[in-house]
């Protein structure tokens, strides 16, 4: 069975969705949308021929027929496109962040379940290969019982006037910005490798004035078990890194069996405690974005649904790291460290 699928948005993200979805086996993709059909007409050029161009979304669901519709737009967009697709029983991958907040996004996924469609939520990070790497490695027994995680992200794109406006020129008003746009992504991520989150605490600042939500801050969390993890956030400043944008930035997981260290190059290094530190070999491919997570989150998804079964961060699990990212705006807000265990 081929999935039909229709790609909606054509800016700078999305085209890691369309090259992604171009060698999908499996998949046709039969139609692309954007405001400004000339970029979805290029879009086809470059990755689908054949594929029908629309600038309307009502027009793409009702004249290309796509049994999947994957909405990569900005997120005030999100609602109203899952809404059109949810009329016609079109299952939806929508990028994050899912919603602007957390009611909407609850207002989302109570739709989309209440019209009997699929949706699940494009959230990569934890589908790039280092990430998986060391999720294989904390199965396999290698680090023991965890102790921390911290990740140091330093992507160094959010300097000056300019900044973000000649990738993503959104991000200059979004109201808030580190957290609800780039660290969920750590947020989730790390309860992937850590487990559930019980407690937070956050410590967020502007710095670049040219913006309007945060750029820079702490956010410190308990685990269930005891661990901890911190994501120490800065967007202005960079890594030592070819590409900053591979990794974001770098890593420590701690157990009681070592050390696994990630560097931006996409390098895991192990040492075992009392032991000496040496790169650890796991086969991955510089592909696309992050190591070619892009394609691998939508693969999942798609073999999921294919085998009737529930894919990694399907629209109700992920309101989970949208209520700690809610926790996180609060918890800077007051000063104090928040019980999440029920939020």
């Amino acid at each position: 069975m081929t999935d039909r699928v229709a790609i909606v948005g054509c800016g700078y993200f999305a085209a890691f969705h369309h090259e992604a979805w171009a060698r999908m086996p499996g998949v046709e993709v039969v139609a692309i949308c954007d405001r400004d059909i000339a970029r979805a007409r290029a879009a086809r050029d470059l990755h689908h021929p054949g594929a029908a161009v629309f600038d309307s979304v009502e027009r793409l669901l009702d004249e290309a027929g796509p049994s999947l519709v994957d909405i990569v737009t900005p997120p005030p967009t999100h609602a109203p496109l899952t809404a059109l697709c949810a009329a016609r029983g079109v299952d939806v991958i929508c990028q994050k962040p899912l919603a602007p907040d957390l009611d909407e996004a609850r207002r989302l996924v109570d739709d989309a379940e209440d019209a009997g469609i699929r949706l699940a939520v494009h959230e990569n990070f934890r589908f790039q290969p280092w990430f998986r790497e060391a999720r294989r490695l904390i199965d396999g027994g290698t680090l023991g019982r965890l102790h921390s995680v911290a990740f140091r992200m330093r992507p160094g794109d959010g300097q000056g006037p300019r900044a973000y406006l000649d990738r993503q020129p959104y991000f200059q008003q979004m109201p808030r910005f580190l957290v609800h746009e780039t660290a969920v992504h750590l947020i989730d991520t790390f309860r992937m490798l850590m487990g559930e989150v019980t407690s937070l605490y956050a410590d967020l600042r502007r710095i670049n004035p040219v913006i309007a939500g945060e750029d820079a801050g702490y956010i410190l969390m308990g685990f269930e078990g005891g661990s901890t993890g911190m994501v120490d956030g800065n967007r202005l400043n960079d890594h030592v890194a070819e590409n900053t944008r591979l990794t974001m930035g770098e890593m420590w997981l701690e157990g009681e069996g070592g050390v696994l260290r990630l560097d931006g190059s996409g390098r895991l290094y192990w040492k075992p405690h009392g032991g000496a530190d040496a790169e650890h070999a796991y086969a991955w491919e510089n592909r696309g974005f992050g190591g070619d997570c892009v394609f691998a989150t939508n693969a999942h998804i798609i073999a999921a649904w294919r085998a009737g079964d529930t894919a990694q961060n399907e629209g109700r699990a992920y309101l989970r790291n949208m209520a700690l990212v809610e926790a996180a705006y609060r918890s800077s807000e007051q000063g104090r460290r928040l019980d999440v265990e029920a939020c």
